[in-house]
């Protein structure tokens, strides 16, 4: 497993290392097998040190966690205590989904562009009607069944996941959260 350990703006130490590597392979073994990269953040706001872990398994699930803490161990204590929560919790559900899958989920690249807000009142004509582009980014669009879908987007606390459906090859679906609280799912058929 690849690990990717930086600060923001603060020096991270060689024993902060080790104890990132140590508790986060123990954890992640524990409760996910497979995975591929780890991503840890450190960083500092105001009076306290924030982390910030992704970690990328081989199923195609991403799980995420954040903490924050007056001690950068601490903070750090704190995401893995999270990171290990999450994927406890979806253990279980992990295991029966994809005891069939014997390979790693296939990802399609696509890009992900941010555009800025207008500044204009809503009154007044806009000059033009083309956006401007703030960022563009690369982005994967995982294979997967509905249900990794909407298991991934909960996982990663998402309100949205475009994914490929593994069942059938109908072009890009959606799995999203309803104002209402249920799971919607767009399908192009």
């Amino acid at each position: 497993m690849r690990y990717q350990i930086t600060g923001k703006q603060i020096d991270i130490g060689e024993a902060l290392q080790t104890h990132v590597k140590d508790n986060l392979t123990e954890v992640i073994e524990k409760y996910a097998g497979r995975p591929t990269d780890a991503s840890i953040v450190f960083s500092r706001d105001a009076h306290e040190y924030v982390c910030e872990a992704t970690v990328h398994l081989s199923t195609g699930l991403t799980a995420q966690a954040k903490a924050r803490a007056t001690e950068i161990y601490a903070s750090f204590d704190g995401c893995s205590e999270k990171m290990e929560k999450q994927l406890r919790r979806y253990k279980r559900r992990l295991k029966d989904h994809h005891k069939d899958r014997t390979t790693p989920v296939e990802l399609l690249q696509g890009s992900s562009y941010i555009l800025a807000a207008s500044d204009e009142p809503e009154e007044l004509e806009p000059e033009t009607l083309q956006p401007m582009i703030i960022a563009e980014m690369e982005v994967k669009i995982p294979w997967l069944s509905v249900g990794e879908a909407v298991m991934q987007m909960e996982l990663a606390g998402a309100p949205v996941l475009v994914f490929r459906n593994e069942k059938q090859d109908t072009g890009v679906n959606i799995v999203y959260r309803r104002d209402d609280g249920n799971i919607g799912w767009i399908d192009p058929d």
